[in-house]
């Protein structure tokens, strides 16, 4: 279809995951609010052009049949009914205030706050948070990067990302770009490290993917021995002589302990028990200990398996023995406006051991608290309880947990079990369908809206949104719902928001000013600080970007302790200055803009440990790791022979962004993988329905074979499962949710993080296939 001539293109971003592209979009159909076209906004200084095919298919979001116009409230009889914005806002307040005064603030959980593109609105949640003393919370990073969290805050000091743009090796584990991207144009930049004879490709899954079809080593791991094989190869390092001795002395603490008991892994035994022959082990050794600079990058393959938290310790000792962190095209520290971590605070209390005790934890089960989160797998152990702390309510927002966490029906029992559950979303989602109000939120085209995934370096770039048309009518922006629920609660007196409204209207270094001093005469504004800047700093600026209010508190915050980055990137001048000008800039940069050029040595600044040194020792790790010498690894039994990888991003997978399953165009998004031997064993023909079950339950699932999968290794798409309504209004679900066949208990030790990726299961042929 030819292209008119005054066709109107508006920037944005694609929201289906955490890169978030930005793309350029025409709008059409009723009232204009359908997206009709997309493609690439080259202007973008992260993708620059570069979409992947879901991005094509945005509309499927936006104009989704199951959109929320009215808040809702749950009937006696389990039906819901529709009420006004004042009615649920008085109610909702109310009734978080009673249990906060008869139980305590702290029996409130808040879950969520954003996924994959909209993480503004829930940086306005912790002023009515505050305000009910709500003391807890989580959200989908506790149940796949909290171990994660946890040891790069004891290695490294702060969260640290690869250069794969520029690295000579890139080391992926558990890692499909491909499909689930994570680096800067996922496609564009694993074709240009394959087809480049001097770097070098090196990707661990148990599947032949995307990315290991493109692979210069592929070590194709059993299902659930990764921690056997980044063993091997560590100890293959160090009994190699392959490590950077210099780099380490003069960078790095704790190599001795480290460097000892990585000398005593019986290299061979642990690749044969990986699956993995011994001269691929010598092969990635050889190249990682070779190569001039490396960058690592691990994803929910290892971080939902066993082992997760000593995998991820793996990982990072790659990169420090080899001296490939702190230096261009390796591993670093990236700057960040807003860190999607809390920095976890290492106890200076030790047991006999040496390992951390006196740490945060959860208050009915006592489980560990990382990086200020509540693990997701002891949830509903926090509620399903008589325990006098036990949670009683909970609000959760932009997130949808009945479908993302492990066990669905117990998630489920949990969430009736509360006294109170609101859900703040855009659709009738399975957490929205067990709450006693849901609060319809606008899209994330329809308001102001940025992510706090930048994660690149040296250059680091950000987009902040504006909305490409008007709120669909009856939902507001969670920054407004926010507000609301406050004033509700903990309203300010007008005479103290007054005199800001005015400075604002005068410009920002008045603004700064007025803001300075106010906060120091009233601690009330530094408590609830979005929510000020929302209602004072919000309505000067251009229309339909009042949300963006809170980032001028970020860009002063970023200014103040990143002035030299980010003055490379052209906002110099005194940090209030500077942070205007960023604050100006990402209002005005439809396309976004480079907010930080880094230094190599930015690294060693940002980490947190003392004297900026990086620290190889963690004496809970080299506990675990030293107990792989018994190999008591996760296996399969005569009840449950096959591994079952519940939930694999593919070409038409997006978490629950989009709901719709006519977005869908191809079968193999619905469909369960299988070997062709362990098809033609069971007597199952490719598209035959077959019966899998696992500890938790059973369903009928589509059958295809697929050549890349392992022998005994199976697998089912995320995203699916999902109720939508049909052409009759009917809700339909379609294909298989896959944590309705999960299980709580199988979690990591230390992290808590399940094992969606290694569920034990058993496949039967139903009737003639």
């Amino acid at each position: 279809m030819a292209e008119a001539k005054d066709a109107v293109w508006k920037k944005t971003a694609c929201v289906l995951c955490g890169s978030n592209c930005g793309v350029l979009v025409q709008l059409g159909g009723k009232d204009n609010r359908e997206i009709v076209r997309v493609r690439g906004d080259k202007a973008h200084p992260g993708s620059k052009g570069y979409t992947c095919n879901k991005a094509l298919r945005l509309n499927y979001y936006q104009s989704a049949k199951d959109r929320l116009d009215s808040p809702l409230r749950r009937r006696d009889d389990g039906s819901f009914e529709k009420i006004g914005w004042d009615t649920a806002i008085a109610e909702i307040a109310q009734r978080f205030m009673a249990i906060r005064d008869e139980h305590g603030g702290d029996k409130i959980l808040y879950y969520g706050g954003g996924g994959q593109g909209n993480h503004l609105g829930g940086g306005y949640s912790p002023a009515f948070r505050r305000a009910i003393g709500s003391r807890y919370r989580s959200n989908a990073l506790a149940q796949e990067k909290t171990g994660l969290s946890w040891v790069f805050d004891r290695t490294v000091g702060g969260f640290y990302h690869g250069d794969f743009e520029h690295c000579q090796t890139a080391f992926l584990v558990g890692k499909n770009p491909w499909q689930s991207n994570g680096i800067p144009r996922a496609r564009v930049s694993l074709r240009q490290l394959a087809k480049d004879p001097d770097r070098t490709l090196i990707v661990v899954d148990p599947r032949v993917t995307e990315t290991a079809e493109l692979a210069d080593i592929h070590l194709r791991v059993k299902p659930g021995r990764d921690a056997w094989l980044l063993s091997a190869i560590l100890g293959q390092l160090v009994q190699g002589d392959l490590i950077d001795h210099a780099w380490l002395a003069e960078h790095a603490q704790g190599q001795e302990a480290v460097i000892e008991a990585l000398g005593d892994i019986p290299v061979a035994e642990f690749a044969a028990f990986a699956g993995i022959p011994l001269a691929q082990v010598e092969e990635t050794a050889a190249v990682l200990g070779r190569t001039h600079s490396l960058s690592v990058l691990e994803d929910l393959g290892v971080e939902m398996a066993p082992n997760s938290t000593v995998n991820s310790y793996h990982c990072v000792l790659l990169f420090l023995l080899t001296g490939n962190f702190g230096k261009a095209g390796a591993v670093n520290l990236p700057s960040q406006l807003v860190s999607i971590f809390s920095a976890d605070k290492i106890s200076a209390e030790r047991d006999e051991a040496g390992h951390e005790i006196g740490y945060k934890t959860t208050p009915v089960t006592h489980s560990r608290i990382i990086s200020g989160l509540v693990p997701c797998n002891m949830l509903p152990d926090e509620i399903l309880t008589d325990h006098p702390d036990r949670f009683r309510a909970m609000l959760i927002e932009s997130a949808n947990p009945v479908h993302s966490l492990a066990d669905a029906k117990r998630m489920r029992d949990a969430l009736g079990a509360l006294d109170l559950l609101v859900v703040i979303d855009i659709a009738m989602t399975e957490t929205a369908r067990e709450a006693d109000y849901i609060l319809p939120a606008s899209s994330q085209y329809e308001k102001p809206e940025m992510t706090f995934f930048n994660f690149e370096f040296p250059e680091n770039c950000a987009q902040l949104r504006g909305p490409i048309m008007a709120p669909l009518p009856g939902t507001l922006s969670e920054p407004e719902i926010h507000a609301r629920l406050l004033e509700a609660v903990d309203p300010f007196d007008e005479v103290d928001l007054e005199p800001l409204r005015q400075a604002a209207e005068t410009g920002l270094d008045a603004y700064a000013l007025a803001f300075t001093a106010a906060a120091k005469d009233n601690p009330k504004i530094n408590h609830y600080g979005a929510y000020v800047l929302y209602r004072t700093l919000g309505p000067s600026l251009p229309d339909g970007m009042a949300e963006g209010a809170a980032l001028w508190g970020v860009a002063q915050m970023f200014a103040a302790t990143e002035g030299d980055a980010l003055a490379r990137a052209g906002f110099d001048g005194p940090g209030p200055v500077a942070g205007n000008n960023l604050f100006s800039a990402l209002l005005a940069a439809q396309s976004g803009l480079v907010f930080s050029v880094d230094e190599p040595d930015a690294s060693f600044r940002r980490n947190r440990l003392p004297g900026g040194m990086v620290n190889l020792a963690v004496p809970e790790m080299l506990d675990k790791m030293r107990a792989l010498a018994d190999y008591d690894a996760a296996r399969t039994n005569d009840e449950f022979p096959m591994v079952l990888a519940a939930g694999e991003r593919r070409s038409y997978t997006a978490n629950t962004v989009v709901r719709d399953p006519a977005w869908v165009k191809s079968n193999n998004a619905l469909t369960l993988s299988i070997n062709p031997e362990d098809a033609s064993n069971l007597g199952i023909n490719d598209g035959g329905t077959a019966r899998l079950t696992t500890a938790r339950d059973s369903v009928d699932v589509v059958v295809e074979v697929d050549k890349r999968m392992q022998q005994g290794h199976i697998s089912l798409p995320n995203g699916f499962g999902l109720s939508y309504p049909n052409a009759r209004g009917e809700d339909v679900v379609t294909g298989i949710s896959p944590n309705e066949l999960t299980s709580v208990e199988d979690r990591d030790d230390f992290a808590y993080t399940p094992w969606h990726k290694f569920v034990l299961a058993r496949l039967e042929a139903v009737g003639k296939s």
